[in-house]
This record gives C-alpha cells, structure tokens and sequence, in this order.
C-alpha cells in the first residue's frame, strides 16, 4: 500500500522504515512539529516519581541540566514505546503504564503515595487529556511544566496534496487524536474530502477515530490498544494486498 504518515520527526522516520519493511510505499507529512524552545525549567526538589506521556517529554528531560537527577527516579510511562525510551536512556525504574492518560490515572493511584511528595509531569503544551488535575483531585500533588511545544501544520504540502487529489495514496496513519484533527482541517482546507474517502484510515485508538467523523471516510482501523505496535498489527495485515 501507500500510505501517509502523519506523525512529527524524529518519529516519522522510524515508522516510515517499519512500514517499509512491511512492504508498503511510504509518504512523511507531519502535521504536528514538536519545539522545545522557550521550555519551562524542569525541578526534581522533593519529587517522587515522574510521569512521561510521550517520548517528546523524555527528550525534553534529556536536554535538561535535571537529567542525571531525573534518572534515579521512578518513572511512569504511557504504554511501551514511551517506556523503551525511557529505559534507551538510562532510567533504571521504568513502570510501563496502559496506553492513555485517562487509564494512567488509576495506574498511578494504585502506585504512587499520596503523601510522598509532589509526581512530576513532562507535560507539552496541548493535553488529549489533563490526567494531572484528576490525580490532584484523588489527593496526588502534581507538578506540569511545559517542556515542549506541539505546533500544528497550517497547510498540506504541494506533494502530498496533489497525491492525495489524484488517488496516489491508499492509507494514512494518525496515531493521536489531535493529529486526526488536524488532518481533517487540512483536507478541509485543500478541498479533499472526496479525494481521501474511499482511503483507509488507520487509528490509534477510537478517540482518533472519532474526529473522522465528518469525512465519513469509507475504512477506519482502528488498534486493540492504543499503542505504536497495534497500529503496526493492522498496516502488516494490510501488506499483502500490495505484493
């Protein structure tokens, strides 16, 4: 198949080369650019334990002068690749959490000590879902500083667009809700919505999914759980029909 992905680099590059392996042709767009300039300073005092959903949090720490502090700390991490990068960088107590923010909360709970000090979000600057004040609201103090930004694509490429206008696309991945939403401004915008129809969209999760809903485009997959590799499971089902 041809298919796009919509994911921010560095990301898109590694996912382009498991798509490529899978047999599929493949086309980068990112709709989102990740800036980690202008970050808010990130401060361990009297932190019991971090929480990171994203990689682009981790890379953000990374960058940081509280990085070889950080490391010693627990670290709860959104689903398994959030969690193989924190453990790709050194973090020796890595608790690999359920693939959402919403189902981290109970995870959390179950986890953390309500009176052992404040837990640490490696927050960017748009939530899918603001985990942190449902946590404060069971007792947790929670700190969140901004430590990166996620900038939203305001146009389509020439490439990409054209691509999409004369049937030259099969697929796209969105593996976030907001990455679907932009998606569907943008089609918007270029006028493509009967262009991408009758494309097959694959889904993160049924959050992604949902803002499809004006496209009602003709496929939508959708993962078992809301992580990379199930999304990997439905492209590698799909890969033979383009043999």
């Amino acid at each position: 198949m041809r298919l796009l992905v919509t994911r921010p680099e560095p990301d898109a590059a590694a996912l382009r080369a498991h798509l490529v392996a899978q047999g599929h042709e493949v086309l980068i767009e990112p709709l989102i650019t990740i800036r980690f300039d202008n970050a808010d300073p990130i401060e361990l005092d009297g932190v019991q334990a971090l929480i990171a959903t994203s990689r682009n949090g981790l890379r953000a720490l990374a960058a940081s002068p509280a990085f070889d502090d950080a490391l010693m700390l627990p670290l709860f991490a959104v689903g398994p690749g959030t969690a193989a990068t924190a453990r790709a960088l050194g973090f020796r107590q890595v608790v690999k959490g359920p693939g959402t923010g919403r189902q981290l909360v109970s995870f959390i709970v179950e986890r953390a000590d309500v009176n052992g000090g404040p837990l640490l979000h490696l927050a960017g600057d748009t939530l899918a879902f603001d985990f942190a004040s449902e946590l404060a609201r069971l007792g947790f103090h929670v700190l969140r500083p901004v430590v990166y930004a996620a900038e939203p694509a305001t146009r389509l490429s020439g490439s990409t667009a054209a691509r999409l206008s004369s049937n030259r696309i099969d697929g796209v991945l969105l593996l976030s809700p907001r990455t679907a939403e932009i998606y569907v401004r943008l089609v918007a915008a270029h006028g493509l919505a009967d262009a991408v129809r009758g494309l097959t969209h694959y889904c993160i999760s049924a959050v992604a999914a949902a803002q499809l809903e004006q496209l009602a485009p003709a496929k939508v997959e959708v993962a078992a759980e809301p992580n990379l590799q199930e999304v990997l499971a439905l492209t590698a089902r799909a890969a033979p029909q383009s043999a």
